[in-house]
């Protein structure tokens, strides 16, 4: 049965990353594939005490960001932001803390709107860095003085536009201006933003993955024009047959699947550090369609029915988050999607990711801090198996990657559930 959308305390830091986690990778920063990415990180610019912030009123976005009139600047000092956040956290050189809080208050000190036909997508991208920022910032940090303006350009700037969602566009969009959203929401202990945000999340995920329990063709993004099958088809780039896994983008190209797949699984790790398990109802959809693209970048055959016979690749390395949760946690075997995402270790930084290799790779922690479908009784993070079916409660714990330790019998009594 979904779970309702309800965290009656929210976690904090939880936007994307947790304590717990953060405090994993600092254990780990001397080891693969940390170490790697941890030196990439320490080495980019954005990570550098001399960068400087290129705040302004008004940001404006054409389409594909042409005109780009502030566009890549916001885009970057919010990334840059998240970067000396992770750094602060993970050398408490309280140096990087107060870079991160100077970039913030000089956007907070100005932005007042975003305009132009990329404007909605330009506030996820940002709005998605800037809340795990200052979500790291205000929660392990003391002495941001200006931490409420900040968050009052969150509320104001960024959360009305990306809370109302964008049901006829590109599914991608929608997907990463949700991922903003329910960062700002958690950052604002804002339970009604929350709320909403899942909703728009569990009613975009059918309608771009697709599997064949929904049907002979996908569904329609909720509220959208998109709403016939001739009209889902065209909005499908006129696909017609279709497989498990298949995005709404898919023969668009892998670029922006990519995007879109990440942002589910955005969404579902911090709505996890909340309580809520969306991983439970996006497992198979995001397992099928990892596998199904990176073995289509990997060079796997494209049969004639899919895309014309001819996909446009650059899948990205988009995919630590949803694997780590898939794989790590809940023993799923993708092994198209864990060639892809061992292949492009460390991943870097784009637009709203971030350094995931270096938080998500190998991360198990924060087990136990959501209701999860796979059991896991010893709360290391990865799904366990169980049977009561002679009688005796017995558990076969997982190591992940469909691997499972010896039977323990647990107890007898269990006669009467089976």
């Amino acid at each position: 049965m979904p779970q309702p959308a309800q965290a009656a305390v929210f976690n904090h830091p939880g936007v994307l990353v947790s304590r717990a986690q953060l405090d994993f990778v600092r254990a780990n920063l001397g080891n693969e594939p940390w170490k790697s990415a941890w030196n990439a990180l320490q080495l980019h610019r954005f990570a550098q005490l001399s960068y400087t912030a290129h705040p302004r009123a008004e940001v404006n976005c054409g389409p594909s960001s042409k005109p780009d009139n502030g566009c890549s600047d916001e885009r970057e000092d919010a990334m840059a932001a998240y970067t000396h956040a992770l750094r602060w956290y993970l050398t408490k050189d309280s140096r990087y803390a107060q870079k991160a809080i100077q970039i913030m208050d000089a956007w907070s000190a100005v932005i007042t709107k975003h305009t132009g036909d990329n404007a909605p997508l330009q506030t996820g991208w940002a709005g998605a860095n800037f809340s795990r920022a200052a979500e790291l910032i205000k929660h392990t940090y003391t002495g941001w003085t200006q931490a409420g303006r900040f968050a009052g350009k969150l509320r104001t700037v960024y959360l009305p536009t990306v809370i109302a969602g964008r049901p006829d566009n590109n599914g991608n969009w929608e997907l990463i201006m949700t991922d903003a959203a329910i960062g700002i929401a958690v950052h604002l202990d804002d339970r009604a933003s929350f709320d909403r945000a899942i909703t728009t999340w569990r009613g975009r995920l059918p309608a771009y993955v697709y599997l064949k329990t929904d049907g002979s063709y996908p569904k329609a993004p909720p509220n959208s024009k998109h709403d016939t099958k001739a009209e889902i088809i065209d909005y499908w780039k006129g696909q017609t047959t279709f497989v498990d896994g298949l995005t709404q983008e898919t023969c668009r190209d892998l670029w922006h699947t990519g995007w879109g797949l990440a942002a589910i699984s955005h969404v579902a790790e911090t709505a996890r550090h909340q309580g809520v398990d969306l991983y439970a109802t996006a497992k198979h959809r995001l397992r099928s369609a990892m596998d199904l693209h990176a073995r289509l970048e990997l060079g796997g055959t494209v049969p004639s029915w899919l895309c014309g016979g001819k996909v446009t690749k650059g899948l990205g390395d988009h995919f630590e988050v949803g694997y780590n949760a898939l794989h790590h946690r809940l023993g799923y075997d993708i092994p198209d999607a864990e060639r892809w995402v061992e292949q492009n270790r460390p991943a870097g930084v784009s637009h709203f990711l971030g350094w995931e290799t270096l938080t998500h790779a190998q991360n198990p922690h924060g087990a136990g801090t959501s209701a999860s479908a796979t059991p896991d009784f010893n709360a290391d993070g990865v799904g366990d198996l169980f049977s009561a079916a002679t009688g005796t409660l017995t558990v076969w714990n997982g190591k992940g990657g469909n691997q499972f330790g010896p039977a323990s019998a647990i107890s007898s009594g269990w006669t009467p559930y089976f």
